[in-house]
């Protein structure tokens, strides 16, 4: 008995074929999307004041973390980077007294208000 040619059985095999490429694809995508974030930095500058006289800047901080201050503390801070950030009165990013200060934007305390002591990035 012959097979005609119309019913080759290479039909079966490009199935497989499609379904790892399919497969594969889907492994790139998930292992791409899970290494993404690491390392991933704020691109640009936060500058902030320390006292009168001194101005801090950092150069595209890590966005994940919280971002501790001096134990002084800053009034005023110029977010010039890509990301949006929450200021908070204490070192450790927890608290309900908070700001938010959007991309490229800056933000000064009021003269009698507690200083800004920590930061974290909205990622």
């Amino acid at each position: 008995m012959s097979v005609p040619a119309s019913q080759s059985p290479a039909r079966p095999a490009r199935r497989r074929r499609r379904a790892r490429i399919a497969a594969g694809a889907v492994l790139l995508a998930l292992a791409t999307t899970a290494c993404s974030s690491l390392g991933r930095t704020s691109v640009g500058t936060v500058t902030y004041s320390i006292g009168a006289d001194t101005d801090v800047k950092l150069t595209s901080p890590k966005v994940r973390g919280c971002h501790r201050l001096p134990p002084s503390g800053t009034t005023e801070l110029y977010n010039n980077t890509l990301v949006d950030m929450v200021m908070y009165r204490t070192p450790d990013c927890t608290g309900k007294d908070t700001t938010y200060i959007g991309s490229r934007l800056a933000n000064n305390t009021a003269p009698k208000a507690a200083p800004w002591r920590s930061y974290s990035f909205v990622h």
